[in-house]
C-alpha cells in the first residue's frame, strides 16, 4: 500500500511505523526536516522549499491512502485549497483520514461524549476544525472516495508525556475541582488508523481516546510515584501561571467514550489508561535522568 501524509508529524510518523508499506511519501514545512525523514525511507516534499510541484503531485496520485495531518488556518483548510486537484485524480486512492480534535464538542460540563452527539465548539480553533471535517466529507462525496475523520484527545508518548515534563522541571500539578483530561498514547491512535484502513467507512467520525478520563494532577502523581520522586505541589488554577492556549484547555470539561473504535474497527488498545501507557514508557528509559 502506498500512503501520503500531509504533515508529517508526531502521530503520523507513528501511523508510518505501525505497518509495512510500499512507498510512503508526504509534506513538511521545512527541507531539513524533509532531509531527516529521507534517511528513514520516507519521501518528504518541503513545502517552503518546494524545488519539484511535480514530483509532489505524482505522489499524491499514486497514493492508495491519504492522511491528513496538516491543521486548518483562518481561511479555511490549506491542504485541500492547494492540493485539491491532485487528490481528485487519484485513481486508486481508497481511503483517506483526517485527524481532528475532540475540542469540536466543546464544554459538557464533565459529561460522556460519543459520536452520535452534536458537535458544538467553543474555540475558534475548533471552530475551525469542525469546518475541515465538513469540507473533506464534502470532498470526499465530490470525488467518490471514503473520508473518516478521528477526533483525537491529548496526546502522549514518547519524549511527550509526564515522565518527561518531569523530567525537564516544567511539570506542573494544576488543581480544578472536577476538572478531567482525556488522553491517548500515539501507538495506539496509529493503531486505531491501520484498523480503519482494513475497514473503510465512508462519512465514518471516531473518538480516539483511552478508557479512563483523569484529573491532570493525577497523572502527574503517578509519573512521580514510578520515578521514585516527589510529585511538584499542588497549584490552584486561579493562581497557576499558564499560557492562554494551556488555560483555555480548562475551560471545557467532558469524558470522551470511545465505544464505537472497539465495536467498530475491533480496536483493543494496548495502554487502555495512562498507567499502562506512563508504566512503559518509564520502562523504555523515559525520566530515567531524574530517577
Amino acid at each position: 500500500m502506498r500512503l501520503f501524509v500531509f504533515g508529517i508529524g508526531y502521530t503520523a510518523q507513528a501511523f508510518i511505523r505501525a505497518r509495512d508499506w510500499t512507498h510512503v511519501a508526504g509534506t513538511v514545512r521545512h527541507a531539513d526536516k524533509a532531509a531527516r525523514l529521507a534517511e528513514r525511507g520516507i519521501r518528504a516534499h518541503a513545502l517552503d522549499d518546494l524545488a519539484e510541484a511535480s514530483a509532489l503531485e505524482a505522489d499524491i496520485r499514486s497514493a492508495d491512502a491519504i492522511l491528513v495531518s496538516a491543521p486548518p488556518d483562518a481561511d479555511g483548510d490549506p491542504t485541500l485549497a492547494r492540493f485539491h486537484d491532485a487528490i481528485a485524480v487519484a485513481p486508486d486512492l481508497a481511503w483517506i483520514g483526517y485527524l481532528s480534535t475532540t475540542g469540536v464538542y466543546g464544554d459538557r460540563g464533565g459529561d460522556w461524549v460519543d459520536e452520535t452527539m452534536a458537535a458544538t465548539p467553543q474555540s475558534a480553533q475548533s471552530r475551525r476544525r469542525l469546518a475541515a471535517e465538513e469540507a473533506w466529507f464534502a470532498f470526499g462525496q465530490e470525488i467518490g472516495k471514503p473520508v473518516h475523520v478521528f477526533r483525537l484527545t491529548g496526546i502522549y508518548g514518547p519524549g511527550r508525556n509526564a515522565l518527561a515534563n518531569l523530567a525537564r522541571g516544567t511539570a506542573q500539578r494544576i488543581v480544578k475541582p472536577g476538572q478531567v483530561f482525556n488522553r491517548i498514547h500515539v501507538d495506539d491512535i496509529a493503531a486505531t488508523l491501520v484498523a480503519s484502513l482494513g475497514r473503510p467507512r465512508d462519512g465514518a467520525v471516531y473518538n480516539v481516546s483511552d478508557d479512563e478520563p483523569a484529573p491532570p494532577q493525577d497523572v502527574v502523581t503517578y509519573a512521580a510515584g514510578l520515578m521514585g520522586i516527589e510529585p511538584p505541589p499542588e497549584i490552584p488554577f486561579e493562581a497557576a501561571e499558564m499560557s492562554p492556549m494551556a488555560r483555555s484547555f480548562y475551560a471545557e470539561n467532558k469524558r470522551i467514550a470511545n465505544r464505537l473504535i472497539k465495536q467498530e474497527l475491533g480496536v483493543k488498545l494496548r495502554y487502555p489508561t495512562y498507567r499502562e501507557g506512563l508504566l512503559a514508557l518509564h520502562a523504555a528509559g523515559e525520566g530515567a535522568q531524574v530517577a
